[in-house]
This record gives C-alpha cells, sequence and structure tokens, in this order.
C-alpha cells in the first residue's frame, strides 16, 4: 500500500527529521530567508520594548515608531515609507493578545497583578485631571491598555532571543556549519532549550520612580509565557485577512469560536500576499530589503524572477516556519523522538499524530515538493 504524503511526513518526524524535507535548495532557502527575518525582527523588538517602555499609557501614541527619536529627516522618510513597517509586529502582538497565553493571562487576572497595575497607572495620570476623569468613568480601560503594554514587552522579550538565534544560523551556514535542513532543526531547538526557563518579566519607569508590573515571583518563563503562546497565535490561529472573507455573523465565513481559526503562517495562501490589506506583506516588504545575495539570486533566476518577490518570499518563509515548528515539537516531545524504547515510541508516536492531523489542512503538503 503507498503511503499518503501525511504519513510520510509522520515518518520523517519520528525518525528524528522535520517537517520540511531535506534538500539543498531548502537549506539555501531557510537559512537565507531567517537571516532577512533576524534582521527585521531586530527592529521589531527594539520598537515594541520601547513602545512598552516609553508609550507606556500614552493614549495617543503619534510617535511610537520612531525609538524615542522625533527628527524632520525621520519624520520624512516616514511619510514616504523608507521605513520598517513596524504595523506587523502590533498585529503579532494583538493576536497573541486576542488569543492569549494561558500562564500570562492567569496572572494578569490575578490581585496581585491588579494591585501593580493601580500603582502604575496612578503614578502615571498623576496631576493629568483628564486621565483622571476617564479613569473614574471608565476604570476597566487603563488596566486594559496596562495588559497591552504587557503582551507588548512579552512578544518584544521573545524576539529579542529569537532575532540573534536566527543571525547565528546565517553565521555558522556561511563557515560551511549548517548543511542540512536537520542541523537548521537542531540549531534552533537548542536555542528554545536554553532560553527555555529564562524568566519574562516588565517593569516601567515613572516620573523617575520603577513600578514592577511582571516580576520574577509570578513564575513566568520564555517557554511557557512567551514562545509556545507566540506560536499557537501566530503559526496557527491569527485572524482572517480584511477584505478576503466576510466577518459578518450571517456570513458563516470564519468559524464561530477563535480555538477553530486556522489563518496563521502554516496556512496563509500566499498569492494575495503584496495587497492592499493583507498585513504579512508588510513583514514581506521589510525582508525584500535583508534578502542575502544567493536567496536574491535565486529569485531573480526562477519562473516570473523579481515581479512576484513577496509571494516568492511568502512560500519560503512558511518552509522555515516549519521548520521552527519541528524545532517546538522536537523540544516539547514527551520522550526523544529517535528513543528506540517501545513504550516511548508508542507515546510519541500518539503526540507526533496529533501534531500531523493538526498540520494536514496546513501549507504542509504544498512545500514538500
Amino acid at each position: 500500500m503507498l503511503k499518503t504524503p501525511v504519513q510520510t511526513v509522520k515518518e520523517r518526524l519520528l525518525a528524528g527529521g522535520a517537517l520540511l524535507p531535506d534538500t539543498a535548495e531548502n537549506v539555501l532557502e531557510v537559512v537565507g530567508i531567517l537571516k532577512s527575518y533576524g534582521v527585521v525582527l531586530g527592529h521589531y523588538w527594539e520598537n515594541l520594548i520601547y513602545m512598552s517602555q516609553g508609550q507606556f499609557l500614552v493614549l495617543f501614541p503619534f510617535f511610537k515608531y520612531f525609538n524615542g527619536e522625533v527628527n524632520w529627516g525621520k519624520l520624512l522618510r516616514h511619510w514616504n515609507h523608507d521605513r520598517i513597517n513596524y504595523e506587523f509586529s502590533e498585529y503579532c502582538m494583538r493576536a497573541m493578545l486576542w488569543h492569549g497565553s494561558p500562564p500570562l493571562d492567569q496572572y494578569l487576572d490575578s490581585p496581585e497583578f491588579n494591585e501593580l497595575a493601580q500603582g502604575a497607572i496612578q503614578a502615571k495620570i498623576q496631576g493629568n485631571v483628564f486621565m483622571q476623569f476617564l479613569h473614574r468613568c471608565f476604570p476597566e480601560f487603563l488596566p486594559e491598555q496596562v495588559k497591552l503594554m504587557v503582551y507588548t514587552s512579552v512578544l518584544g522579550q521573545f524576539w529579542r532571543v529569537m532575532s540573534p538565534l536566527f543571525l547565528d544560523l546565517s553565521d555558522r551556514y556561511d563557515r560551511g556549519e549548517i548543511t542540512t535542513i536537520k542541523n537548521v532543526v537542531d540549531h534552533i531547538r537548542m536555542g528554545l532549550i536554553q532560553a527555555a526557563p529564562a524568566p519574562i518579566i516588565y517593569d516601567v519607569k515613572i516620573n523617575g520612580d520603577i513600578y514592577p508590573l511582571l516580576t520574577p515571583a509570578a513564575g513566568l518563563d520564555f517557554l511557557t509565557a512567551a514562545a509556545v503562546p507566540y506560536v499557537e497565535a501566530v503559526f496557527f490561529r491569527s485572524f482572517p485577512f480584511m477584505g478576503t472573507v466576510s466577518y459578518n455573523a450571517q456570513a458563516y465565513q470564519i468559524p464561530a469560536d477563535q480555538g477553530d481559526f486556522n489563518y496563521g503562517a502554516l496556512y496563509a495562501d500566499p498569492l494575495p500576499i503584496g495587497g492592499a490589506g493583507i498585513p504579512p506583506t508588510l513583514l514581506m516588504q521589510d525582508m525584500r530589503h535583508h534578502l542575502p545575495d544567493y536567496l536574491l539570486e535565486r529569485y531573480r533566476h526562477s519562473t516570473r524572477g523579481l515581479a512576484d518577490v513577496r509571494v516568492k518570499i511568502c512560500e519560503t518563509f512558511q518552509k522555515s516556519m516549519f521548520c521552527v515548528t519541528t524545532a517546538a515539537i522536537q523540544a516539547l516531545a514527551p520522550h526523544p523522538l529517535t528513543s528506540s524504547d517501545p513504550q516511548e515510541r508508542r507515546v510519541n508516536d500518539r503526540y507526533v499524530e496529533l501534531w500531523v492531523q493538526r498540520l494536514s489542512d496546513s501549507r504542509l503538503l504544498a512545500v514538500q515538493g
């Protein structure tokens, strides 16, 4: 009996392989796109951290994308769209906020956090009659804005780890140390494992005083509070693109339960990329400016050349995200996937089967060719 493509992928995973086939072409594309992505993430995380600190409870943050440096040169480049599209980083942050991070949300709903948030709010609105009046009329508004800032900081902290991890991968490839997809996955997995226990903390400085919001006592770590929720919200669920489907409940074009959303990076159709109103277009445009020469040459000599380069970047980016997902699958596995113990292999088989079933409707099969 012939194996289905899904069965082939499952067996490859259980043998220690990846969701993406191991070919020299895939290695070149994945490493090249992750180098570009690492550069872009460097800009994204710096701005998110700045926003969580310098734009804390600023209701009209007109200059939130300027990282505290506002001058005519930056303004002119900003108005001319000669800049990094920080809007995409906010799009990802709001996806995380909406879909949630269970350990983080549990803490944000606790009396301990509410007390800390109220202390920061009172310090921020001191002497501001309008903000004080607003807080009295709508007592839940500013606490929700604090939670928004928390998620902004958490995503910034996550990307602050991932950016140098991807750039180091590129450096190792240039030195000849990365030659297979397995090497790519191993590099990412080890980076995730090393960062896993790192604490997620957050405080703000108001009028010279420090106000903690996420303290070490909260017990939030990189893996469970940031990495896993990010994969769930951005890789799997995300949001349907405005203008491509109707948000009207009577149209039944999107699931009624947000847990059934499958609009994430692993599911998205690359063809609309480049169109107005499609958020990933912003990311693809940013990455286009930082592609290594060898990947740009590959695109230039492929069908249609650079005419549809954003679509090509999206397709390559999805390949790379399947490698990141493989690293997450391996890192979270109940036992090493290459274990020879029969009991452990049965447990791993069930574990991998659940992942493969969930990914069966994604772009998984499209990247197997």
